[in-house]
């Protein structure tokens, strides 16, 4: 008899309603987590409006990121026994009871972390290492700049460069309270968008070596006015539009490098030495409680459409569950 699981799932646009489907089997190098929670990202809202679609072979269930235990483990996949602990990166999939994935993109939960918290990490943090650390190349001593300071990616990226030795952390954020919050994780200068003017701020501060940018449309240029010379700027998305008129004289004389990434439809094999790197260098800090996760809501996987409307509306700071 074929097992099941239960999914939060609809077509692209329409509402999501729980459902049941064929349990996924395990296959070479993968296990099966039996999924505690699901954090939620606004990729999903990208997806479900058909503008983001699964990559090759990923799941058509929304999520990106889970935390649970291991209920099973396929050929060659030796490191998580069943019982385990753990968190995993997904392709897609997570709103679910259940998931596979390959295990070189799962990390242990450690001990000092709840189970269903679990899940505010693996997304965020290896989003964050992947552009700022490692495409980005933010040294220790240099001044890191980051929008969205309190979103999900926001709050990993500001903790991660503050143990990383960022000399100078500026943080963007739409509100007082945001602002207050971005600081108590490590920013230097917070600054409030919406009364303040951030391409000043930052450049009277004395610019910025590396900036995390998942805005687009107008920062693009004030992006470029507040960095450094060799300063390097990395988009993860736009959501102030793809499109924008840009002189590009400063890029000339700044020297600067202009880069843009994603994380989703990356090769197993490169996923695995993100997770590797996150899990070497800035685990131990999640485990000690110097990064600790930021998180908004928890929802019942049965209240993923009123989840998601609550991630649509822009107003929540770190992350927003799934209680599977």
């Amino acid at each position: 008899m074929t097992a099941i699981m239960t999914a939060a799932h609809g077509e692209p646009g329409a509402p999501l309603t729980l459902i049941e489907r064929p349990r996924p089997v395990p296959g070479p190098g993968e296990i099966l987590i039996e999924v505690a929670a699901a954090g939620l990202n606004r990729a999903d809202l990208a997806q479900r409006a058909g503008r983001y679609p699964p990559p090759p072979g990923a799941s058509d269930i929304l999520g990106l990121e889970v935390s649970g235990v291991v209920a099973a483990a396929g050929p060659g996949a030796s490191r998580f026994k069943t019982g385990d602990r753990v968190c995993a990166l997904l392709a897609g999939g997570g709103y679910a009871s259940h998931v596979v994935v390959d295990e070189g993109s799962v990390l242990p939960v450690p001990e000092s972390i709840d189970l269903v918290t679990a899940a505010c990490f693996p997304e965020a943090m290896m989003t964050a290492w992947a552009n700022v650390f490692d495409r980005a190349g933010l040294k220790p001593g240099e001044t890191f700049l980051c929008h969205g300071a309190t979103s999900g990616i926001g709050v990993m990226a500001i903790q991660m460069a503050k143990v990383y030795g960022a000399s100078k952390i500026f943080g963007t954020a739409g509100s007082e309270d945001k602002c207050a919050l971005a600081r108590d994780l490590g920013a230097d200068i917070a600054i409030n968008y919406r009364t303040q003017d951030f391409e000043q701020v930052v450049k009277e501060a004395g610019g910025a070596d590396v900036t995390l940018d998942m805005v687009g449309g107008d920062y693009i240029q004030k992006n470029i006015g507040a960095a450094k010379a060799d300063g390097r700027i990395i988009n993860i998305a736009y959501q102030n539009g793809m499109t924008a008129t840009v002189n590009f004289g400063l890029v000339l004389m700044k020297r600067l490098s202009l880069m843009a990434t994603t994380l989703r439809a990356r090769p197993v094999p490169e996923k695995s030495r993100i997770r590797a790197a996150v899990e070497k260098d800035f685990w131990p800090h999640v485990a000690s409680g110097k990064i600790r996760p930021v998180l908004d809501t928890v929802y019942s996987l049965a209240e993923a459409e009123v989840a998601l409307a609550h991630m649509d509306k822009g107003g929540h700071s770190g992350k927003i569950l799934l209680k599977v």
